[in-house]
Protein backbone atom coordinates (compact mmCIF):
# COMPACT_ATOMS: atom_id res chain seq x y z
CA UNK A 1 0.00 0.00 0.00
CA UNK A 2 2.77 2.23 1.01
CA UNK A 3 4.34 2.03 -2.65
CA UNK A 4 1.65 3.47 -4.92
CA UNK A 5 1.41 6.55 -2.32
CA UNK A 6 5.00 6.99 -2.53
CA UNK A 7 5.24 6.58 -6.72
CA UNK A 8 2.22 9.17 -6.96
CA UNK A 9 4.77 11.77 -4.72
CA UNK A 10 7.37 11.19 -6.38
CA UNK A 11 6.02 11.80 -9.75
CA UNK A 12 4.41 15.17 -8.25
CA UNK A 13 7.13 16.15 -6.62
CA UNK A 14 8.32 18.90 -9.49
CA UNK A 15 5.21 20.55 -9.76
CA UNK A 16 4.59 20.79 -6.12
CA UNK A 17 8.04 22.26 -5.06
CA UNK A 18 7.65 24.86 -8.05
CA UNK A 19 3.83 25.90 -7.39
CA UNK A 20 3.61 29.27 -6.01
CA UNK A 21 -0.06 30.61 -4.69
CA UNK A 22 -1.28 32.79 -6.95
CA UNK A 23 -1.09 36.48 -6.32
CA UNK A 24 -4.01 39.10 -6.66
CA UNK A 25 -4.61 40.87 -9.04
CA UNK A 26 -5.45 44.27 -6.97
CA UNK A 27 -5.07 46.91 -10.03
CA UNK A 28 -8.52 48.14 -11.16
CA UNK A 29 -8.91 47.83 -14.77
CA UNK A 30 -7.79 51.08 -16.76
CA UNK A 31 -11.83 51.84 -17.77
CA UNK A 32 -15.48 49.94 -16.51
CA UNK A 33 -16.96 48.45 -19.63
CA UNK A 34 -19.27 50.29 -21.04
CA UNK A 35 -22.61 48.69 -18.95
CA UNK A 36 -20.69 49.59 -15.51
CA UNK A 37 -19.57 53.05 -16.40
CA UNK A 38 -23.44 54.16 -18.33
CA UNK A 39 -24.81 52.67 -14.68
CA UNK A 40 -22.58 54.54 -12.97
CA UNK A 41 -23.78 57.43 -14.94
CA UNK A 42 -27.16 56.81 -14.49
CA UNK A 43 -27.40 56.23 -10.28
CA UNK A 44 -26.04 59.94 -10.62
CA UNK A 45 -28.93 61.03 -12.26
CA UNK A 46 -31.34 58.93 -10.05
CA UNK A 47 -29.77 59.80 -7.40
CA UNK A 48 -30.38 63.63 -7.71
CA UNK A 49 -34.27 62.36 -8.10
CA UNK A 50 -33.97 60.41 -5.02
CA UNK A 51 -32.91 62.81 -3.29
CA UNK A 52 -36.31 64.70 -3.67
CA UNK A 53 -38.04 62.13 -2.64
CA UNK A 54 -38.56 59.24 -5.20
CA UNK A 55 -37.17 55.80 -5.08
CA UNK A 56 -35.41 53.75 -7.77
CA UNK A 57 -36.72 50.50 -8.93
CA UNK A 58 -34.38 47.59 -8.31
CA UNK A 59 -34.41 46.95 -11.74
CA UNK A 60 -32.32 48.40 -14.59
CA UNK A 61 -32.79 47.98 -18.24
CA UNK A 62 -29.66 47.29 -20.20
CA UNK A 63 -29.09 46.62 -24.30
CA UNK A 64 -28.33 47.82 -27.27
CA UNK A 65 -30.34 50.48 -29.16
CA UNK A 66 -29.87 51.57 -33.07
CA UNK A 67 -30.56 54.53 -34.64
CA UNK A 68 -34.11 54.28 -36.40
CA UNK A 69 -34.91 51.33 -34.56
CA UNK A 70 -36.30 52.45 -30.76
CA UNK A 71 -36.63 50.00 -27.51
CA UNK A 72 -40.09 49.94 -25.72
CA UNK A 73 -40.50 49.21 -22.15
CA UNK A 74 -43.60 47.96 -20.75
CA UNK A 75 -44.53 50.00 -17.01
CA UNK A 76 -47.56 49.79 -15.42
CA UNK A 77 -48.22 53.33 -13.66
CA UNK A 78 -50.72 53.87 -11.07
CA UNK A 79 -52.93 57.20 -11.19
CA UNK A 80 -51.73 60.41 -8.97
CA UNK A 81 -48.14 58.45 -8.68
CA UNK A 82 -45.36 60.64 -9.99
CA UNK A 83 -42.92 58.74 -12.42
CA UNK A 84 -39.38 59.69 -13.30
CA UNK A 85 -37.67 57.54 -16.21
CA UNK A 86 -33.99 58.25 -17.42
CA UNK A 87 -31.61 56.34 -19.77
CA UNK A 88 -27.88 56.64 -20.19
CA UNK A 89 -26.44 56.08 -23.96
CA UNK A 90 -22.87 55.11 -24.84
CA UNK A 91 -20.87 57.18 -26.32
CA UNK A 92 -21.41 59.96 -23.95
CA UNK A 93 -21.34 62.09 -26.37
CA UNK A 94 -24.94 60.28 -27.50
CA UNK A 95 -27.71 61.52 -27.98
CA UNK A 96 -31.07 59.51 -26.21
CA UNK A 97 -34.94 60.48 -26.48
CA UNK A 98 -37.01 58.99 -23.80
CA UNK A 99 -40.78 59.09 -24.83
CA UNK A 100 -43.77 57.89 -22.64
CA UNK A 101 -46.73 56.66 -24.29
CA UNK A 102 -50.57 56.15 -22.45
CA UNK A 103 -52.65 52.95 -22.00
CA UNK A 104 -54.29 54.72 -25.27
CA UNK A 105 -51.12 55.03 -27.37
CA UNK A 106 -50.43 58.31 -27.26
CA UNK A 107 -47.81 60.67 -26.58
CA UNK A 108 -47.72 61.90 -22.77
CA UNK A 109 -46.72 65.13 -22.13
CA UNK A 110 -44.11 64.96 -19.51
CA UNK A 111 -41.47 67.48 -18.54
CA UNK A 112 -38.19 66.35 -20.27
CA UNK A 113 -34.30 66.60 -18.99
CA UNK A 114 -31.36 66.11 -22.06
CA UNK A 115 -27.71 66.44 -21.23
CA UNK A 116 -24.45 64.56 -23.67
CA UNK A 117 -25.55 60.84 -23.28
CA UNK A 118 -28.27 61.16 -20.81
CA UNK A 119 -32.30 61.93 -21.06
CA UNK A 120 -34.57 61.67 -18.28
CA UNK A 121 -38.48 62.19 -18.44
CA UNK A 122 -41.04 62.87 -16.07
CA UNK A 123 -44.87 62.60 -15.31
CA UNK A 124 -47.91 62.15 -12.92
CA UNK A 125 -49.85 59.45 -14.22
CA UNK A 126 -53.26 60.14 -14.98
CA UNK A 127 -54.72 57.10 -14.91
CA UNK A 128 -53.47 53.52 -13.84
CA UNK A 129 -52.59 50.98 -16.97
CA UNK A 130 -49.74 50.12 -18.80
CA UNK A 131 -48.04 52.68 -20.21
CA UNK A 132 -45.12 52.47 -23.00
CA UNK A 133 -41.49 54.09 -22.65
CA UNK A 134 -39.65 54.29 -25.98
CA UNK A 135 -36.23 54.37 -25.85
CA UNK A 136 -34.69 56.29 -29.11
CA UNK A 137 -30.95 56.68 -30.09
CA UNK A 138 -30.90 60.02 -32.12
CA UNK A 139 -28.13 59.49 -35.31
CA UNK A 140 -24.93 57.86 -35.17
CA UNK A 141 -24.26 53.98 -34.58
CA UNK A 142 -25.82 51.60 -32.59
CA UNK A 143 -24.89 51.95 -28.61
CA UNK A 144 -25.44 50.32 -25.06
CA UNK A 145 -28.29 51.91 -23.28
CA UNK A 146 -29.12 51.71 -19.26
CA UNK A 147 -32.80 52.71 -18.30
CA UNK A 148 -33.95 52.82 -14.78
CA UNK A 149 -37.18 54.82 -13.45
CA UNK A 150 -38.12 56.11 -10.12
CA UNK A 151 -41.54 56.72 -8.19
CA UNK A 152 -42.82 58.84 -5.67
Amino acid sequence: MKTPTFVVLVILWPCLSSARPPTPDISPPATLPAPATLRVRLADLGTAFSNEGFKMRDRVWSGRVESGQPQRLVVNLFRGNDYWFCAAVEPTDGKAKLTLFGPDGRAVEAVEHQEPGLAAVGVTAETTGQYFVQLEATGGPASDFCLLYLYK
